[in-house]
């Protein structure tokens, strides 16, 4: 029992010394932390509230915001550091070390963030453009800093991460997406008379892109069939849902107007050796 009164004071004596000794270093530390604190949430909200007047993109502003806020934060907290007496060198490179540890374990994730930053910096694209990109298209719904969500006519949410689209090819066809297709006429029908009506169908239309005009015109000149090449743009949302109504209107035009659609033929001649 004595023996634990005697630690018991002598613990309570040391920490009477260092009260004495350090209570105004202490008490200073906790003011500038608590300073830097409400420093760096003022500095946030100053640059949030600049940034969504100037009208800048939100991600890229939440993230400058937060990171400023951070460094604010951090230096205060190394003036408290110092102010207590105790050596930052050590901490410094205990910190560096964990960054860079932590650095490597994590690049993949690191570079999508840069690539973030880089494609919010350039902007190659913005919310509501159609894009393809490596073979996937869609409309861009949300740009992050790590990656990017497309969404298709399926309602399929892609999730593409950001480092993939650096250096890549990036096709941008902002709200529209164009339908490539042909229909064969007959040789001896009327090639203009066709294109007309085609022409006459795909502006009747609902949703077609009337910013890009048709393109139809004949493609190329076929086996069994001249080939009408017809081109045109529409939403990207509903892609596949025109086509397939507009392929349809074609047909029954191209019908009621007497224009035959052949079936794939071959001539073949025989010829007598007599």
């Amino acid at each position: 029992m004595d023996q634990q009164l005697a630690y018991f004071n002598r613990f309570y004596v040391k920490a009477i010394d260092f009260l004495a000794n350090y209570s105004f270093q202490i008490i200073g530390a906790l003011i500038i932390v608590t300073i830097g604190w409400f420093l760096s949430k003022y500095v946030f909200n100053v640059l949030i509230k600049f940034f969504h007047q100037h009208d800048f993109d939100p991600t890229l502003s939440k993230f400058t915001a937060n990171g400023i806020r951070i460094l604010i934060f951090g230096a205060m907290l190394v003036v408290a550091i110092g102010k207590l007496g105790i050596s930052i060198a050590p901490f410094i490179a205990a910190v560096g070390a964990v960054f860079l540890t932590a650095g490597l374990a994590i690049q993949g994730s690191v570079a999508n963030y840069a690539a973030g930053i880089s494609l919010i910096i350039t902007r190659p694209f913005k919310i509501g453009d159609t894009i393809l990109i490596n073979k996937v298209y869609g409309e861009v719904e949300e740009i992050r800093l790590a990656y990017t969500t497309l969404r298709t006519e399926d309602e399929e949410l892609i999730t593409v991460p950001n480092k993939n689209m650096i250096g890549e090819v990036i096709v941008n066809s902002f709200k529209y997406r164009i339908v490539e297709s042909s229909v064969g006429i007959s040789y001896n029908d009327d090639a203009e008379k066709a294109i007309d009506i085609i022409r006459e169908v795909i502006e009747g239309l609902e949703n077609i892109s009337s910013e890009t005009k048709a393109i139809i015109g004949i493609e190329k000149f076929g086996e069994s069939a001249i080939e009408i090449g017809v081109r045109y743009w529409v939403p990207t949302r509903n892609y596949f849902k025109i086509q397939y109504e507009a392929n349809m209107a074609i047909y029954k035009a191209l019908r009621e107007a007497k224009i035959t659609i052949p079936y794939p033929q071959r001539e073949i001649r025989m010829v007598s050796q007599n």
